[in-house]
Order: C-alpha cells, then structure tokens, then sequence
C-alpha cells in the first residue's frame, strides 16, 4: 500500500491519484474519476474534486493508496 502525505488539511482525489503515478495527468485522472473507475473507502466516486483527508484510502486498477 503506497501512503501520501497530506501538506494542509486535504488533498483532492484527482491531485491525489496524479501523485501516486496512477495516472500521467490531470486529463487523465478526470476521466478515469467520471468513469466510475477509483474507489474511495470502498465506494465509486465520481467527484475529481472530492476531498481526502488523512485515514481515506483510494482503489484504482488494484493500487491501493492511503492518505496520512
């Protein structure tokens, strides 16, 4: 399991997932998000823009990345 560190009280899923290399950029991580594709805390999201906070774990193509 890959943990990112949060710099401030949260980071977004899009920003989150483009730092743990899941996906190249930012076009990217929007479609993969819109297409139902990253599970946060076991549930589909579809909002790039979601807010991670420390404890959040994100799923994507069988990666597993907690924030803290």
């Amino acid at each position: 399991m890959l943990k990112i560190h949060i710099e401030g009280p949260f980071i977004k899923l899009g920003q989150a997932i483009k730092a743990a290399h899941l996906v190249s950029n930012g076009a990217e991580a929007k479609e993969v998000i819109q297409n139902g594709e990253v599970m946060v805390n076991g549930e589909t999201e579809v909002r790039r823009g979601r807010k991670l906070v420390p404890g959040d774990v994100v799923l994507y193509q069988g990666k597993t990345v907690e924030m803290e």
